[in-house]
């Protein structure tokens, strides 16, 4: 491929959804090779919209937007399609592509050399072997079955002979997303690629991402991800779309920093209009003054103040608080065992729960996880061992699996929300749908209706009304946009009691947990240190 300054190119594109609500418009962009940009916005900004256009899937849009010529464009949608009539394995090594034809037909061409032949027909192949092999060679192409092993066991794909048909979601986009990798296109698009994948998946596809050498633009609510692959953001906000120096945290503080500079410039001229127009009022009348004050007002009419245009993203108001602190005794398990269709999930746990810890269980037994803090919700009994909780907590549980709270529940949001609170006045109750994003109107939609982010807001807002002192959550923050995801992440941080959490989210980890626990087939691994700390011990 030739070199070029860009590898894509946008021209005045404009992009509006049906019903005549405007997505994009008059965007002019370029993106130089070898960047690595995260694509931010609210929900329904057009993030996936924006990837689509570039992958020149969605075509339906006004304006330009093209790959420059000889770029290949890779794209990892949320719903990829796979072959179902072949394996995991023969799935992803569609993406070696050419090199894989190659090698077969090198192969090939060798188990001919042991039929007989005509010299003519000898003479050709093995030109035609040294052709490929010289193309082999190149693209490293002897070493596809190690890489294609490498990377389906990176990502925790099924086994390579596994049918895809039988496959689950989250195991599809994985063995999606492993095929787009070997592929190696020269601009990398992903689609909030970290869905469905453990730490140590994440870990090694952010290590893959900083090594390409192509372009990469991914769309991620996975802020620690942003920040440890981005070299850009590009920020979708009003129609416009903003590229940005820097990783997620770096474009964080500057548009807080640059907000808050207007703010202040504008307080300055709004002192000084006031400032004017107090003159103008008390000179103008006066006759030794009018043509000072004649001046003054032309100087007036010169300061146009900036106008701030707020943002679109809205921050949820999350904060526990809790009625009464803990005693002493806050939780202890004994030799806790359960069995799930003839599987040993947990095997004889046994651990005490101390004043100020905030415990995240890690590792990749999600389910181990989950079911140990049904067990102690309440939501599920034991095959056999015990726990006790002291006498002083109070609890709150945030299920990963909210769909009994909602499903067929003919209910709007401000009676839902009546049902957990002691204060049953409708203003009340509407001030603190407020406060989590449900204002006017929203707060009377229909709970059986709600977005998966919307029913995870409402499960958040139940918990903060029990005001407990031990918080148990699993996996709380599936669902919820960027801003949700920092706000119930300083909520945490600033809960004063216990927390009992499960969570993928690097970030939220490292910046809530003190203590960490893995439960392993041989038995728990108890650390008290942060998610950092413990990483470093395995």
């Amino acid at each position: 491929m030739a070199p070029y300054q860009y590898v894509y190119v946008m021209k005045d594109l404009t992009k509006s959804y049906p019903g005549g609500r405007e997505v994009f418009k008059g965007i002019t962009l370029s993106f130089l090779p070898g960047v690595k940009i995260g694509v931010l916005g609210v929900n329904g900004a057009g993030k996936s919209t924006l990837l689509k256009i570039m992958a020149g899937i969605d075509k339906e849009y006004g304006g330009e937007a093209w790959a420059a010529e000889g770029v290949k464009v890779g794209y990892l949608e949320q719903e990829p399609q796979l072959d179902p009539k072949l394996t995991v394995g023969e799935n992803v090594a569609q993406g070696f592509g050419d090199l894989k034809k190659a090698v077969d037909r090198f192969n090939e061409i060798s188990m001919r050399f042991a039929e007989p032949m005509e010299d003519d027909e000898m003479n050709a192949l093995l030109a035609e072997q040294a052709d490929l092999q010289e193309k082999i060679d190149a693209g490293d192409g002897w070493e596809l079955d190690r890489k294609l092993e490498i990377a389906l066991d990176a990502l925790r794909c099924p086994p390579a002979d596994s049918p895809v048909d039988k496959l689950s979601g989250g195991e599809r986009r994985r063995v999606a997303l492993c095929r787009l990798l070997l592929e190696k296109p020269d601009i990398l698009m992903l689609d909030e690629p970290t869905n469905y994948l453990d730490r140590k998946a994440i870990s090694w596809l952010e290590e893959f991402l900083i090594e390409f050498e192509g372009t990469v633009i991914v769309v991620s609510h996975d802020r620690h991800f942003l920040n440890k692959v981005c070299t850009h953001m590009v920020d979708i906000d009003f129609g416009k779309i903003k590229l940005y120096t820097g990783n997620y945290d770096f474009w964080y503080e500057s548009s807080q920093l640059a907000l808050q500079m207007m703010r202040n410039q504008n307080k300055k001229k709004e002192e000084k209009v006031k400032e004017l127009q107090e003159f103008i009022a008390r000179f103008s009348a006066n006759a030794s003054k009018s043509k000072q004050a004649t001046s003054r007002k032309k100087l007036l009419e010169k300061i146009s103040l900036d106008e701030i245009q707020p943002s679109t993203r809205r921050y949820p108001f999350i904060s526990f608080q809790m009625e009464r602190e803990v005693g002493n005794e806050i939780l202890t398990v004994d030799n806790l065992t359960k069995t799930i269709d003839g599987v040993n999930v947990l095997n004889n746990i046994s651990f005490r729960v101390n004043r100020g810890d905030k415990i995240a269980f890690v590792g990749e037994n999600d389910i181990a996880n989950t079911t140990l803090l049904k067990i102690l919700a309440g939501e599920m009994e034991q095959d056999s061992g015990s726990f006790k909780w002291g006498v002083t907590i109070t609890t709150s549980y945030f299920p990963s699996d909210n769909s009994k709270y909602f499903n067929d529940v003919d209910l709007n949001l401000v009676d839902w929300m009546r049902q957990f609170s002691e204060e049953k006045s409708e203003s009340f109750l509407r001030g603190f749908l407020g406060r989590m994003l449900f204002s006017g109107e929203e707060a009377l939609k229909q709970a059986k209706v709600l977005s998966g982010g919307e029913k995870v807001r409402c499960m958040l807002s139940k918990m903060m009304l029990k005001n407990a002192n031990v918080l148990m959550l699993d996996q709380p923050t599936n669902h919820l946009d960027l801003e949700s995801i920092t706000a119930l992440n300083n909520g945490l941080k600033d809960y004063k009691s216990n927390i009992l959490f499960t969570s993928h989210d690097y970030q939220f980890v490292q910046t809530i947990a003190n203590r960490i626990i893995e439960i392993t087939p041989t038995g728990l691994i108890d650390k008290n240190m942060t998610y950092d700390e413990y990483l470093e011990t395995m």
